[in-house]
């Protein structure tokens, strides 16, 4: 199992509605739904994605993150998830703002750029870094907007969001609880996990959730 997914299956309370943001083939939703019984529901831009989504039986919408959030009533969901997607979107700042309207709280997983790997390979190489958590070359990565734990701080501070928690994430050991101010944490996070909310947030309301999916 991913070492996010493992934190992300950590972190979400039982029973309660998520939506997963480029959910690729499925697997953390059905994760949720067998280990925490969650009211899941995905978005997916691949077809063939959203083929597998529904051979396994989850309720998964065909959509771009970068546009089709907007549709989504506000609120409709305990947590949004976006495990390693966010560096992959074209307007990464308008879809967190999204998540944290659509959600009371959201899960973002990402490479981190600052790690000292990609400085290390940056250093000696002098050229785009390919590491353990960023294996493809430049011409063919589907990242277009990579960033370091510090720059994601930042952004996080820009839309006056609140850290409620945040994790190093490196290859086969567990996730590590970080304060993400911290500088060292910059250069040892190979991957970063943040569950985020809006500060001054009020209490979510109760009351059944909205069917968006017309089933």
């Amino acid at each position: 199992m991913r070492e996010d997914f493992r934190e992300i299956l950590r972190l979400v309370r039982p029973g309660t509605r998520v939506l997963d943001v480029g959910c690729g083939e499925g697997e953390l939703l059905e994760l949720l739904s067998r280990e925490k019984s969650v009211d899941g529901r995905g978005v997916e831009l691949e077809a063939q994605n959203v083929s597998a989504c529904l051979a396994r039986g989850l309720a998964v919408v065909q959509g771009d993150a970068d546009r089709d959030l907007d549709h989504f009533p506000t609120k409709a969901f305990d947590y949004a998830v976006l495990s390693q997607t966010l560096q992959a979107t074209r307007n990464p700042r308008h879809v967190l703002s999204e998540l944290l309207r659509i959600a009371d709280q959201a899960i973002v997983s990402f490479p981190n750029f600052g790690h000292w790997r990609v400085r290390w390979s940056l250093l000696t190489r002098g050229r785009m870094p390919e590491t353990r958590a960023l294996p493809e070359p430049w011409w063919s990565t589907p990242n277009i907007h990579l960033c370091s734990l510090a720059d994601f701080a930042a952004l996080t501070d820009d839309l006056d969001l609140r850290v409620d928690h945040a994790a190093a994430l490196v290859r086969g050991q567990a996730a590590r609880p970080i304060d993400p101010g911290r500088g060292i944490e910059n250069w040892r996070a190979e991957n970063a996990l943040f569950l985020l909310s809006r500060r001054g947030a009020e209490p979510e309301p109760t009351g059944e959730q909205r069917d968006l999916f017309g089933a």
